[in-house]
């Protein structure tokens, strides 16, 4: 898998955990990396999987809406499509440059593109007549006449154009019965609405066509008048948003409540069934084995039941038809009393016995409630035995993870007992070489400096004594916990044996239990 980091057999015998993180560091990046890579591919490969087979809501609303949705864009492009309007005479004089042919063809459609005074240069303009002083007024008049005169040529240009154009025989300003008809039936608020609306449009179109006609403060006041309805609709589509807000926070919060009630009631039912736990956990074999005779008497009483209702079903099917049968013939026998009369008497007797049946079979199905819980409030032996091997793999990481810690713990304190040893051994190194040459200086000052050599030698020699002492102490405590550890594994093997042949013998028993009531039913 080429792993960057080498891992032995006996470091994970061992319960290496320093040279194994790394490793799963690196298996866990791979395993991350591998389900990224391949998480796109297997997202759009189950997707289009689903689609083959499935369609979602969504899917079918939209093929629903698709064809009305079809057939209103070609409907629009067909009201809204271009209609020529004029038509070059067959005696016209022909257009050379392509500017001209593109304007005659658009004045033919009903567009005309010319000269047009730009607001903003207007409003700049009279802002500038009002800071320029009267020396330059003659130059600021300059630019208005130059616009005049390019505004002058582009509509002449227009009418020679239009010279040269017939108009079509178009239907455009009729309207037919289908028509009048339809604009009847609207309400009057949508007619009155439509009315405003064909008004803006048609004043629209009219500046579009001669906006070299109106004003700078005509155009402004349009355009305040359309953005002020513009606003009026937002406001109206933000209380719409704001009152779906409002249901869905009302929403939201009765969600939440009934979240919490769910939550606290999956808390009680998981206390109860630890206590449930509890209990199956100190319940005794003796119980068990009467439990299950109560279980084996609670299925031959249900199968009695079964056969009674049976039974008296077809009782009462039979006691039917003989009434009946007595009826028919206390018809075609009126005069006879005494039949009738004794039929009453058995059928007020029998359904006496009906009603203390049903009140025996109540009292049964109670006891077998009863005894079924009863039943369910012991554990049996695979759920003990499930028990047992959770705590005995929680026990194992446990000790695992305590085994672990300590040896962090020795190991952090050897090192830190060799730092300090090291420190020792450095500041030693120093102080004598800073005071070698001071003390051989002259002969007083070398001995001194022998004897203290000497004294630090003989306080090294029983700071070893000290660990050597020590490491034999560790070393006989180490062994006799080596001792009673084996004596410890020892115990461990002989309950595990007692164990595995007490199950045996329990199971022996368990056969020869179900024989003996094999051979006794």
């Amino acid at each position: 898998m080429k792993c960057p980091h080498r891992l032995e057999p006996h470091q994970i015998q061992g319960l290496d955990f320093i040279h194994i993180f790394p490793v799963v560091q690196w298996l866990v990046k791979r395993a991350i990396e591998t389900r990224e890579e391949m998480g796109d591919y297997i997202r759009s490969y189950s997707i289009s999987q689903f689609q083959k087979t499935h369609r979602l809501p969504e899917d079918d609303e939209f093929l629903q809406r698709k064809e009305k949705a079809i057939k209103t864009v070609t409907d629009i492009f067909e009201v809204y499509k271009p209609q020529r309007k004029y038509k070059r005479q067959k005696g016209a004089e022909e257009l050379l440059d392509e500017e001209s042919k593109v304007h005659a063809t658009l004045l033919e459609y009903g567009r005309r593109y010319g000269f047009s005074r730009q607001p903003g240069k207007t409003e700049q303009a009279e802002d500038k007549k009002i800071v320029l002083p009267p020396g330059l007024a003659a130059a600021g008049k300059a630019e208005p006449c130059d616009e005049d005169d390019l505004q002058a040529a582009e509509e002449l240009r227009i009418k020679t154009l239009m010279t040269g154009m017939a108009a079509m025989a178009t239907e455009e300003g009729k309207l037919t019965a289908s028509t009048v008809g339809q604009i009847v039936g609207l309400r009057s608020d949508e007619i009155k609405q439509i009315v405003s609306e064909y008004a803006e449009k048609q004043s629209e179109l009219s500046a579009e066509e001669r906006p070299e006609r109106l004003g700078a403060a005509q155009q402004h006041r349009r355009k305040v008048a359309s953005l002020n309805k513009q606003i009026l609709q937002k406001n109206k589509l933000l209380e719409e948003l704001q009152a779906k807000c409002t249901d869905l926070q009302t929403k939201c919060t009765e969600a939440k409540k009934t979240l919490t009630e769910v939550k606290s009631y999956s808390e009680k039912l998981d206390k109860e069934l630890a206590a449930l736990e509890t209990v199956e956990s100190q319940a005794d074999s003796s119980i068990l084995q009467s439990l299950r005779a109560l279980v084996a008497m609670n299925e031959n009483l249900k199968s009695q039941e079964q056969e009674f209702k049976a039974h008296c079903r077809e009782e009462m099917e039979r006691l039917q038809q003989n009434i009946e049968n007595l009826k028919a013939e206390a018809v075609e026998n009126a005069e006879e009393q005494e039949p009738n009369k004794i039929i009453e008497q058995q059928y007020k007797t029998e359904k006496d016995k009906l009603q203390k049946i049903r009140l025996l079979l109540a009292r049964r199905n109670r006891e077998i409630a009863i005894l079924q819980r009863r039943i369910d409030e012991v554990p049996s032996r695979a759920e003990l035995t499930q028990y047992q091997k959770r705590f005995i793999e929680l026990y194992s990481q446990v000790s695992a993870t305590h085994k672990e810690t300590k040896q962090f713990f020795t190991l952090y304190n050897t090192l830190d007992d060799k730092k300090v040893y090291l420190e020792k051994e450095v500041n030693l190194l120093n102080s004598i070489h800073d005071n070698f040459h001071q003390a051989m200086a002259s002969s007083g000052s070398r001995e001194q400096f022998l004897r203290q050599m000497e004294q630090i030698v003989e306080g090294i020699k029983q700071n070893r004594m000290k660990m050597e002492k020590k490491k034999q102490e560790n070393k006989m405590r180490r062994d006799q916990l080596n001792d009673e550890y084996l004596e410890l594994l020892e115990k461990q093997r002989l309950y595990f044996k007692t164990v595995k042949e007490f199950k045996e013998e329990c199971r022996k028993n368990e056969m020869l239990l179900s024989k003996l009531k094999a051979s006794s039913s």
